[in-house]
């Protein structure tokens, strides 16, 4: 197959079409809803706020309408609804937009309405459920990032979506001029440090524990939902990744440790919103099939961000540099 040039693509600044421009600790925002009833509308009140404070964290941008954002959960107007409400209130930063989906034509009709916003890129996996060839995959992919306005990146994730990405499929997609980044959720080693080797793929950390791995061995950054606790540490630590202070980063990392354990102990974002709740931002509400975490849980994570502040100062907590004696 040859690769195809979108043609979009020539109008995006050249920062954002370069694997540089997809660099550092991008945020998954969670969607926080409201309890109306037998209701849950979306909190587009608790979202402003939350953009406000996590914009000041030291996060390299947004991603949006991913799965901890609860994409799968909200109708299409919501998800534009909520974009649109992320990109007034992020006074600049750049926003990723998560797409999913298994019917092509479908995809692309929700591909049309994102290109109408300001988007720094579109994260997108492979078709769920359906488990189509290396081929299918190519073709798909393809697909998208033609129709795209802004560059594609992709999330490899085969536990959710059933479709393993093969090493050569991937550095075959990094051929498209308009395919500039990947959430590398694989679990394979080798195939993080080929595509970083060859260089034409930001390549993000997906997996939260894997963060100073994957940056040691020079990615580009990571899209983590732990990131929403302390975000100004992990900025740090990739900071520090940056910097080759490698003892730093790995005080920093092993601290984050227990938080992100934590955090992936129940079903993710149950774990986050009831810690953010906990901290006053949201309601602690989640769509069906995902529930609450449980109020153990929500305390040992109260207690484990505790002992992060006691370690590091609050000041940190709020954004500032984090010091630390290697």
């Amino acid at each position: 197959m040859q690769d195809t040039q979108s043609p979009n693509a020539a109008a995006q600044p050249a920062s954002l079409c370069a694997p540089s421009g997809f660099r550092g600790i991008w945020l998954p925002l969670i969607t926080p809803f409201k309890r109306e009833g037998a209701h849950t509308p979306v909190d587009h009140t608790a979202l402003r706020r939350l953009v406000a404070h996590y914009r000041h964290s030291g996060i390299a941008g947004f991603v949006i309408c991913g799965t901890t954002g609860e994409a799968a959960a909200l109708e299409d107007n919501e998800q534009i609804s909520v974009l649109e409400t992320v990109l007034a209130e992020a006074d600049g930063m750049p926003v990723i937009a998560g797409l999913a989906g298994n019917h092509l034509g479908h995809t692309l009709t929700r591909m049309d309405a994102l290109n109408a916003l300001p988007l720094a890129g579109v994260l997108t996996p492979a078709p769920y459920y359906i488990r189509p060839s290396q081929a299918g995959l190519v073709d798909w992919f393809h697909a998208l990032a033609d129709r795209s306005a802004a560059p594609l990146v992709l999330y490899d994730i085969p536990y959710r979506t059933g479709a393993t990405l093969t090493l050569e499929t991937l550095l075959t997609l990094a051929g498209h001029a308009n395919i500039r980044g990947i959430k590398d959720c694989g679990g394979n080693a080798h195939t993080t440090q080929a595509l970083i080797a060859d260089g034409r793929l930001s390549v993000l950390a997906g997996e939260d524990h894997q963060l100073l791995s994957t940056l040691s061995m020079g990615g580009h950054g990571a899209i983590i939902a732990s990131s929403h606790c302390r975000p100004a540490h992990f900025a740090a630590l990739y900071r520090a990744v940056r910097a080759q202070q490698l003892d730093v980063a790995r005080v920093l990392f092993h601290a984050l440790m227990p938080v992100v354990k934590l955090l992936f102990a129940e079903a993710n974002p149950g774990p986050v919103k009831a810690w953010l709740a906990r901290e006053g931002w949201l309601e602690d509400v989640l769509r069906a099939p995902m529930t609450s975490a449980s109020p153990a849980l929500a305390q040992q994570l109260v207690e484990a961000v505790a002992a992060i502040d006691t370690a590091f100062g609050a000041k940190a907590a709020d954004g500032a540099t984090v010091a630390v004696a290697a």
